[in-house]
């Protein structure tokens, strides 16, 4: 039986998280500021001696409830489900680190997470929304043409947003030669589980990319930077700073549904599939590891069809004799 409290592992379970479970620093991130939060209430509510054996069903149950109720955001938002299911994952991570530690705690099967409409889990954007958005950039300044290229890019490749502000500008030099402006670019990334993949760019995205490169008078390694630093170390551009970003293009453009860097990869994923791609080949152009991943988005194109079934089939209109 262990003798330390639960808010006293936090830090050993991220260290194993890096070195024993090799976890993207981004996925160790996320554990940190989740599992802050669930630190935090123990603390609250006056469990900040609880020791692992100690945690019980009724625990757990009580955090679901402020998860739903009582916890906000720093924006002041409550917390949707499937953000809900985020902060619980957390917490059945460090179950499993006590479990493969041997020490006693509530198991993690025991944390059910909350179900969800598949349909909700998707929101996607238009074409023609997408368009307002990338008209929107100023592209005879630096930065509104980085914002361009940064828009043109999401939406060409579905790429993720930790998989976007880890580009360098090596890895696009194929676009500084003289190669055929009309050419789809080919790249290799290391994507989630630190796996290689192949992504693509379409001319369209090259384009803006080698103009915002020829706007570049350094020798910074990020391909997007911070131009309102110059701190090395601050150089390149954070997932924050340009969730940030697309949120004020997207506000800018007059649409009322939040528009994430994820809203235009589902974005990528949907236009994929509504102009006939085969869930296989979405499956690898989007990096996911299963197929059934892939799937949620077959949800979003069937319903697309009964709406189109519904709006065009003249036996649809028909009334009952």
């Amino acid at each position: 039986m262990s003798q330390k409290p639960i808010i006293e592992y936090l830090y050993p379970f991220l260290d194993y998280c890096e070195i024993e479970k090799g976890l993207s620093n981004n996925t160790q991130r996320n554990y940190r500021q989740y599992l802050k939060i669930f630190m935090n209430w123990l603390r609250h509510t006056n469990n900040q001696k609880l020791r692992p054996e100690e945690l019980t069903a009724k625990h757990v149950w009580d955090y679901r409830l402020y998860l739903a109720r009582g916890y906000k955001s720093p924006r002041g938002d409550s917390l949707a489900r499937k953000s809900q299911n985020y902060y619980l994952i957390a917490v059945r991570a460090l179950l499993d680190f006590f479990a493969e530690r041997d020490i006693t705690s509530l198991p993690s099967a025991k944390i059910k997470l909350a179900k969800q409409k598949t349909e909700e889990n998707i929101s996607f954007l238009e074409v023609h929304e997408i368009e307002r958005i990338l008209q929107l950039p100023n592209t005879t300044k630096p930065e509104g043409l980085r914002d361009k290229a940064i828009l043109e890019t999401f939406f060409s490749s579905g790429m993720r947003i930790s998989e976007l502000t880890a580009l360098n500008v090596d890895q696009v030099s194929i676009l500084k030669g003289k190669k055929d402006p009309n050419m789809t670019i080919e790249l290799s990334i290391i994507g989630k589980g630190k796996r290689v993949r192949t992504i693509f760019l379409s001319p369209r995205a090259g384009g803006w990319i080698r103009a915002y490169l020829a706007t570049r008078g350094d020798d910074e390694k990020p391909l997007f930077i911070n131009t309102r630093t110059r701190n090395p170390e601050m150089r390149r551009l954070s997932p924050r700073y340009i969730q940030v970003v697309i949120g004020k293009y997207a506000r800018a453009a007059g649409l009322s549904k939040k528009v994430t860097p994820h809203t235009l990869r589902h974005s990528y994923a949907t236009d994929l599939l509504f102009h006939g791609a085969d869930l296989r080949s979405v499956q690898e152009l989007l990096g996911h590891k299963n197929v059934a991943t892939t799937q949620i988005y077959t949800h979003v194109t069937n319903k697309r069809l009964r709406d189109i079934h519904e709006k065009f089939h003249g036996g649809s209109r028909m009334k009952d004799s």
